[in-house]
């Protein structure tokens, strides 16, 4: 277990480890929950298909393509829980391929009206 306050700013990074250095790392998901093996009864998305979806939440530069570097400030669930759990889906896409989901960044899907 990580320990932080209240509000305090909690950065993390997620690294891919391949021989294979043509590839690049992207933070698709990330979504928070004070149950590790439940993330949908009482969750909290951190980001959804690469936008923000909480204030805090922000990417930031690396070193490196196959490093991905984040963070957002730290929360609890109504003070009810003594943890969060983090679950976080990535992608791995080929460095340089600028068709690719990793380089599309923030995602919205909008739904279409019926008439159009």
């Amino acid at each position: 277990p990580y320990y932080v306050d209240m509000n305090q700013n909690l950065f993390l990074q997620a690294s891919l480890h391949s021989s294979d250095q043509n590839l690049t790392v992207f933070v698709d998901t990330c979504v928070a929950s004070p149950n590790s093996s439940d993330f949908r009864t009482l969750a909290y998305e951190l980001t959804k298909s690469g936008c923000a979806s909480d204030p805090s939440y922000a990417l930031f530069p690396s070193p490196r393509g196959d490093v991905a570097r984040f963070g957002f400030n730290a929360f609890s669930f109504a003070n009810r829980f003594p943890s969060v759990f983090l679950r976080c889906e990535l992608l791995v896409c080929r460095y340089h391929d600028y068709s690719s989901r990793c380089y599309q960044g923030c995602v919205s899907r909008f739904k279409r009206n019926a008439d159009s």
